[in-house]
């Protein structure tokens, strides 16, 4: 029975290991921009009761040194004083256009209805899309993420990462959850098989969004309106990434384990909808994981200890390189050296949502 077990262990840890080497096409590549573009761009943010964020975090998009670009601010009906913000930041600057979205009945609290209408109203055809509660990290921003749309390339994926707060083990666990994703639907790009964005920092062509008629094949699923809309889209050719530093986005994360369940349940829920190819892909990669942290639980006090002992190690250091090179490159470091019990609260947490959603249906959009 131990020795059956420790072969089955083999198994899932040499799938385990295949996919985080294959991580390493991001992780060990160099970023190379392209030329500068001065092309016009419209910035798109989505807006549902957002009046403070905007007040803090708007600032931050209208200080961008980019030559020439619009804001256009949706707001989502709002119950709070949003559209009030908006018009007072639009008074002082002449770039933003205010987009007023009432409920409608065929599509009520839809973001992606909302988002559309914004899309309808952008100026230009170069889309950039971020969230109100997200600050880029230089006034380089719009610039590095517009310049990767050039030629064929009509969609750019970002980083959107999570401000740091060091104290806290909740900021760290869902700023490493936010660079395991990362690593993922950058890798996978890289490979040629594009299946993610995040909304907070995501940009693509008016055209391409019209060519693909918007969100209609998943408007009947309120969440997904980035990584849905990317699955849908992204091909080998037309998808480019964008690490560079000054290229990140930053915004405030949950403070309680319970708001963070209930955004990670909502995200998670539109996994249903990806290609099948990816949905096998990550399926495999999740279960993989499971069983890494579970057999080794029931192999370790048998006589084949060392062996698994070696290759639990073997897998691990891999592993930390992997996260290493990559945290250096989205400056998130600090989560590293925590990884093991980062990597196995997370696992948890996700069969737990996994679950969640089984039993019942998550909300979605405010």
């Amino acid at each position: 029975m131990s020795t059956l077990l420790l072969i089955t262990f083999l198994l899932i840890a040499a799938v385990n290991l295949t996919y985080f080497i294959s991580y390493f096409s991001f992780a060990s590549s160099k970023y190379v921009a392209p030329s500068p573009s001065e092309t016009s761009v419209s910035v798109i943010i989505c807006c549902k009761n957002e009046a403070q964020n905007l007040n803090s975090f708007l600032p931050s998009i209208l200080e961008q040194d980019h030559p020439n670009f619009e804001v256009i601010l949706i707001n989502d009906a709002s119950l709070d004083e949003t559209l009030e913000v908006m018009e007072k930041f639009k008074e002082i600057d002449p770039r933003i256009k205010i987009v007023d979205v009432k409920n409608n009945e065929a599509f009520w609290a839809n973001k992606k209805y909302a988002l559309t209408l914004g899309i309808k109203r952008a100026k230009y055809a170069h889309l950039l899309f971020t969230d109100a509660d997200c600050a880029p990290q230089s006034k380089s921003w719009v610039s590095e993420m517009c310049r990767n749309l050039q030629q064929e390339k009509t969609i750019v994926l970002g980083y959107g990462g999570y401000v740091k707060n060091k104290s806290s083990f909740l900021n760290k666990l869902i700023r490493f959850e936010t660079l395991l994703t990362a690593i993922q639907y950058f890798s996978y790009a890289k490979m040629g098989s594009p299946y993610m964005g995040v909304g907070r920092n995501l940009a693509y062509t008016s055209t391409l969004f019209f060519e693909q008629n918007g969100f209609a094949n998943h408007l009947h699923l309120r969440s997904g309106d980035d990584d849905l809309f990317v699955n849908e889209a992204a091909t080998k050719t037309n998808t480019a990434i964008c690490d560079y530093p000054s290229a990140i986005t930053r915004s405030v994360p949950k403070n309680s384990l319970k708001d963070w369940i209930k955004q990670k349940r909502r995200h998670v829920s539109t996994a249903k909808a990806y290609k099948k190819k990816h949905q096998f892909l990550l399926s495999l990669f999740y279960f993989s994981q499971v069983l890494f942290w579970i057999l080794p639980v029931a192999i370790l006090f048998t006589e084949n200890w060392q062996i698994l002992a070696t290759i639990f190690s073997t897998v691990l250091l891999v592993k930390a390189i992997l996260y290493y090179k990559s945290a250096a490159k989205l400056d998130e470091k600090d989560v590293v050296w925590l990884f093991p019990i980062l990597e196995l609260f997370l696992v948890f947490a996700q069969l737990g949502i996994f679950i969640a959603n089984i039993i019942s249906k998550p909300t979605h959009w405010k």
